[in-house]
């Protein structure tokens, strides 16, 4: 029997925050891959081989120890410098939103804003030059920011490699690590945009030590105006050039790094978690993000790129903020190998994985949870898409199981969610029979069906699904094939409102010689081509972002049926829910 155990956050930091989610734990050693749970009335039992782990240690030689502390932070045994010219000091100069100061200052509320007290209580460790500096220790309040200058962006030796090495790092007003300045490898041109992208170069890499556990306790800053144009009353910002804005515990500006063994890394973040201007690329450790917003975020549209190659990442939001998605990139979202568990905001249309350009899954394991589904490009890894008939709780854990009732793949989502993505190299060709604990389910099967042509999204998206009974708005139905009965679209999560199309927008006309398809009997079309009623079925999910709910290709091509056929590709199973088998 094969499976992978995973789903709860690790560490310290995320135990008494998860407790009672009903999860396994995430298996925190690399090279600890075996799994030999056994489900009940299965005697099958198989492993999955080890695999080669590369070493993560701290070099020898060239490197500069800094032990962090409350009662005074030492570099290479002495006491920190608090000369700003030295390659390490410190300093109570953090940057954060300040309290009172009006609507010219930025963009933040009440909510946004800290007390000048507040920030002063916090030490700031300046990294200032290109080297190798390891990290240990802890600050209670207090942040990690490395800034090599603002000629490091185009400068190929502003590197800095950032070993954590087990550290506590706690800050209340604004990311707990950040870089600022050092060498940007990518290119913010549009026109050149791809989803393969180089970051090897990268001034900004964190290493995780093997064996050791780092946490980043962190908030944000919110947009602060480096200058600004009035409208003509003089009451209202029109234009402006940011200053500041820092969104994530864990935040670069420049392309970023992460790799490691069995070391691990736990973000607890106010807003969003891990958080790049332009690439992203995460090549190995265990990082665990409990967020309020996005857990990963790289934010350049049309341009970012975050890419997974190795590693565990898992990802729960909670949604604190109203909405986040597990994973969302302005650009394209690649993940060629390791384990990502996302899991979305519960109450708000988002999803595990989300991406403006496209996502890509090359390989490795894929579990995404959320409200909304954005597609997959073709060519990634078999894939399957669940839609649930009603919404599911979180710690529900679903087994799918081959024709020799072998345990193939098992999930369990941290959040409530509609739209279960879930890819992996044991998703292979075949017919399988998926289980809620002991209760078998069944699903209508799609791979086409109403798909949409477009649609809308909300203030955030670049497209969007068209879910609807307008069935995508667009899309003739395949020749023969006629709307399943007993199909019904899922409930919306509580709290969260079906969106209407954007002031001004319109249906889009057809394509010339494409005919609109007749809805079913009691079914109304809305003059605008918005979804609405409880008869409106799902249509594509698209590129939709805070608001599109979207959907999946196809709206299933029959009766509820207890055999989830997987082929290679694209899979879409909906309405899945408890099969009342026939004697």
């Amino acid at each position: 029997m094969k499976r992978f155990a995973v789903y709860l956050l690790t560490g310290a930091l995320m135990t008494g925050l998860l407790t009672g989610c009903g999860q396994a734990s995430v298996n925190n050693s690399a090279d600890n891959v075996t799994d030999t749970a056994v489900s009940e009335g299965t005697e099958a039992k198989q492993e999955k081989p080890k695999e080669e782990v590369k070493s993560y240690t701290i070099p020898k030689a060239g490197v500069k120890h800094i032990v962090l502390s409350d009662e005074g932070t030492t570099v290479d045994g002495s006491d920190i410098s608090t000369d700003s010219g030295a390659a390490v000091y410190a300093a109570n100069d953090i940057v954060f939103y300040l309290e009172g100061q009006g609507f010219t200052y930025g963009e933040g509320t009440e909510a946004d804003e800290h007390t000048q007290a507040e920030a002063d209580a916090h030490t700031v460790i300046h990294i200032t030059q290109p080297g190798s500096y390891a990290l240990s220790g802890s600050l209670s309040a207090g942040q990690i920011a490395i800034d090599l200058g603002e000629d490091a962006e185009k400068d190929p030796n502003a590197v800095v490699n950032l070993y954590l090495n087990g550290v506590d790092i706690t800050c209340s007003v604004a990311p707990g690590i950040i870089f600022y300045n050092v060498y940007e490898c990518g290119s913010d041109d549009a026109e050149k945009a791809s989803a393969t992208v180089d970051t090897s170069t990268a001034g900004a890499n964190v290493i995780l030590v093997d064996d050791t556990t780092n946490n980043v306790n962190g908030s944000y800053v919110a947009r602060i105006y480096k200058s600004y144009t009035l409208n003509e009353e003089g009451t209202e910002v029109v234009d402006n050039k940011k200053l500041h804005k820092y969104d994530a515990a864990f935040y670069s500006k420049r392309s970023m790094n992460v790799t490691g063994g069995n070391g691990i890394l736990n973000i607890q973040a106010e807003n969003e978690g891990l958080d790049s201007e332009l690439h992203l690329t995460i090549d190995g450790g265990n990082i665990n993000i409990l967020s309020g917003n996005d857990g990963i975020n790289t934010n350049e549209d049309g341009i970012s790129v975050t890419t997974i190659n190795g590693g565990t990442v898992n990802i729960q939001v909670t949604g604190s903020t109203g909405e986040g998605d597990g994973i969302d990139s302005n650009g394209w979202l690649v993940i060629n190998g390791g384990t990502v568990i996302a899991a979305a905001c519960s109450t708000s249309g988002d999803a595990g994985i989300d991406s403006d350009m496209g996502i890509h899954v090359n390989g490795g394991t894929v579990v995404a949870s959320g409200n909304m589904y954005d597609r997959l490009e073709d060519g990634s890894q078999t894939y399957a898409v669940f839609t649930f008939g009603d919404r599911q709780k979180g710690g529900t854990t679903y087994t799918l199981k081959n024709d020799k009732e072998q345990i193939v793949d098992e999930w369990t989502p941290a959040n409530d969610y509609i739209y279960l993505v879930v890819s992996s190299p044991d998703l292979t060709p075949g017919t399988y029979t998926l289980w809620c604990d002991s209760i078998q389910m069944a699903s209508n099967q799609g791979r086409g069906g109403f798909a949409g042509m477009g649609g809308f999204a909300g203030p955030d998206g670049l497209g969007g699904g068209m879910p609807a009974g307008n069935f995508g708005e667009g899309m003739k139905l395949p020749e023969g094939m006629e709307i399943p009965e007993g199909v019904e679209r899922p409930e919306l999560p509580e709290g969260v409102e079906r969106p209407e199309l954007p002031e001004g927008m319109e249906r889009p006309e057809l394509p010339e010689g494409m005919e609109r398809p007749e809805l079913p009997e009691g079914v109304e079309r809305p003059e605008n081509g918005a979804p609405q009623g409880d008869d409106d079925f799902e249509g594509h999910g698209g590129r939709g972002d805070k608001g599109s709910f979207g959907g999946n290709q196809g709206a299933g091509t029959g009766e509820l049926n207890v055999e989830f056929v997987i082929q290679e590709g694209s899979n879409f199973f909906h309405n899945v829910s408890i099969k009342a088998l026939e004697s």
